[in-house]
This record gives structure tokens, C-alpha cells and sequence, in this order.
């Protein structure tokens, strides 16, 4: 699963700047930085705002808030009910699933991050990780994201969700939570497949093609524990959130 990211703002940016297109890092520097929250470590249940890339402006990157609502949402005590459930969507049900169907078809998108936390059960307690790129780059995910207009509010509010897969061995290790079927992770996108994420589907061949990136990750991924990420011993939004800190009950580092 996905539900606690680190998402730095030149993380958020850097597939923009990558571009090199003068309009767009004006853009940015303008409209959008002032607005996007430093995220050292939170939590996909408070649906912050993060920067993501969509199929229609692929480099030009727009806010949306973490936990898809569908287009078809009646109102807002439905969408709240509804976005609890969608902080991920597990890939291999995307073009099934009432709530992402549409999405997988015709809105995906990607969202750049430090890292992510994932959370080691053993003993019954449990013991955060924070997982991250052996190489310090930032990580892609792939995502679905859906525009909803609230007609109580008139407000149009644009929403997204991570892809999850089946986990490498290290995520296996981590993310043992016995409830859960089988261990997962967000779905990491290499950085010559990100834009074939947001291809169109026009055809069954396309959708095949989208398929075949759902997928585990190769990226080397390295892991280590940090301090609590929920209760009275929570690290808030800093950047110590992320610092290794060592539990007596673990004897054994991944």
C-alpha cells in the first residue's frame, strides 16, 4: 500500500524543469510554488495537495488532492465516504473497478516523490520504514486522477489516487500486514516509461500496453526505520521525519 509519502517540492518539480520549456518553469515559479506544501512526511487520509502530471498537460504539472473522487460522485457525503477507499488503486483491478475505470481509460497521471513509509508489523506493534531510491533520485508513481464538480459548493475539485503492485522482496519484508492480501507498493514508473503512462487508449492493443506497465518495480530501493508516524510520538511535518531511528524489539535491518 501507499498511504504516507515525502514529497519536497524540486521532487514535485522536476520532471517540469526537465523539460526546459521557459513558459512552463515561469508558470511555476509564479502561480504554483507559493501554493504547494513542503511535504516532509503526510498521511493520503488527510487528501493533502500535490503537483501531478496529467495526460492532458504532461508538463505542466496542476494541484489535485490526494483520494480520487469519480466524476459521477452525487454529492459531498458520498464523496467523502468514497475517498477513503480510493488513497490507492490496486493496479490489476484499475479497468474493473467502479471508481477507476474511467480514470484508467482516460485521465492517468504521474506524481514525483522523495520517498514513501511503509509500516513492519511484528509482535503486534508496528514499526515505520521509510523506503526511497538507493540512488537519491526522486521516484515516479503512476496515478489516476479525476475531475468532480461539487454542486453544493460549485466548486470544481481535482483528485487522484496511486497505483499499487505486487511488492519487490524488499517491500515484502516491510509490508507484512497479515489482514492484507499479499504485500504491495506504489507502482514506480522508470523514467523512459513515464509517458508512456499517460498514453491514450484508443484500442485493446493500447490498454494491453498500459497493462504491461503494471508491473514491480527493478529500481533499487533501499529502507530504513523512522520514528512514529501516528499517536503522541509522531514526528509532525518536518524533516526529521525521515531520519533513521532505531527500535530495540527489531534485531534485523532490511
Amino acid at each position: 500500500m501507499c498511504y504516507d509519502i515525502q514529497a519536497k517540492l524540486e521532487a514535485q518539480l522536476k520532471r517540469a524543469r526537465r523539460m526546459n520549456h521557459k513558459d512552463v518553469i515561469r508558470e511555476l515559479e509564479t502561480n504554483l510554488e507559493p501554493y504547494i506544501t513542503q511535504w516532509h512526511q503526510v498521511s493520503g487520509f488527510s487528501h493533502p495537495n500535490l503537483l501531478i502530471y496529467t495526460n492532458e498537460t504532461p508538463t505542466l504539472p496542476s494541484p489535485a488532492s490526494w483520494g480520487l473522487i469519480p466524476e459521477w460522485t452525487k454529492d459531498q457525503e458520498q464523496a467523502n465516504k468514497l475517498r477513503k477507499n480510493t488513497i490507492n488503486a490496486r493496479g490489476e483491478s484499475i479497468f474493473e473497478k467502479p471508481s477507476f475505470r474511467d480514470a484508467a481509460k482516460h485521465k492517468r497521471c504521474l506524481i514525483t516523490i522523495d520517498g514513501f513509509f511503509e509500516h513492519h508489523h511484528r509482535e503486534k506493534k508496528s514499526f515505520p520504514y521509510y523506503i526511497r531510491k538507493a540512488n537519491g533520485d526522486s521516484i515516479t508513481l503512476a496515478g489516476l486522477w479525476s475531475d468532480w464538480f461539487n454542486k453544493e459548493s460549485g466548486e470544481l475539485q481535482r483528485t487522484f489516487s496511486i497505483v499499487t503492485c505486487k511488492a519487490n522482496s524488499l517491500l515484502a519484508e516491510i509490508h507484512n500486514k497479515p489482514k492484507h492480501a499479499g504485500p504491495r507498493m506504489p507502482l514506480i514508473l522508470a523514467e523512459d516509461k513515464e509517458d508512456n503512462w499517460l498514453l491514450p487508449i484508443n484500442s485493446k492493443e493500447d490498454q494491453q500496453e498500459i497493462q504491461s506497465l503494471i508491473r514491480t518495480s527493478a529500481e533499487k530501493l533501499i529502507a530504513h526505520t523512522v520514528r512514529p508516524l501516528r499517536g503522541k510520538s509522531a514526528v509532525p511535518n518536518m524533516q526529521e521525519a525521515s531520519n533513521e531511528y532505531f527500535y530495540d524489539e527489531l534485531n534485523t535491518l532490511f
